[in-house]
């Protein structure tokens, strides 16, 4: 079990895991062993979530979930295929946190008092200014 939160826990056997050949160091292993891993997960037919939380995941996660509903997570940084399908796995678990966090309510303020007051201090102030401005006299009169 992949326990993404508290409440929220992946059986293994619903992800599927790929070994392709990577891209980057590896010396010669990088021509002969498949080192990148690809996690496959299939969020729309998935039993572990609940209708709102796969509603959530294909939404926020548009662009890493295929039109079939299935979350792709591609782990290639080290030469070792064990290590990629770990890197793999955190990164799917973070992505999953992320997509199923709630985001808080925000609460609508007001301005303040003061804020207003000062505003239309402000305004007389720049008032006051241009019509002292307008009643300058020429030295001629």
């Amino acid at each position: 079990m992949i326990e993404v939160t508290n409440e929220i826990s992946i059986p293994e056997d619903e992800l599927r895991f790929t070994a392709s050949l990577s891209s980057g160091p590896g010396g010669q292993n990088v021509n002969k062993v498949n080192t990148r891993v690809t996690l496959w997960f299939d969020v729309v037919n998935s039993p572990s979530l609940s209708p709102e939380q796969k509603e959530l995941l294909t939404s926020r996660l548009g662009s890493r979930v295929s039109k079939d509903g299935v979350l792709r997570v591609i782990s290639q940084q080290t030469r070792s295929q064990l290590a990629n399908r770990e890197a793999a796995l955190e990164r799917f678990v973070s992505l999953l946190r992320t997509a199923l966090k709630q985001e808080k309510a925000r609460r609508k303020t007001g301005v303040s008092k003061m804020a207003k007051k000062r505003r239309l201090e402000e305004k007389k102030q720049h008032s006051i200014l241009k019509r002292e401005r307008s009643k300058r006299v020429s030295l001629e009169d």
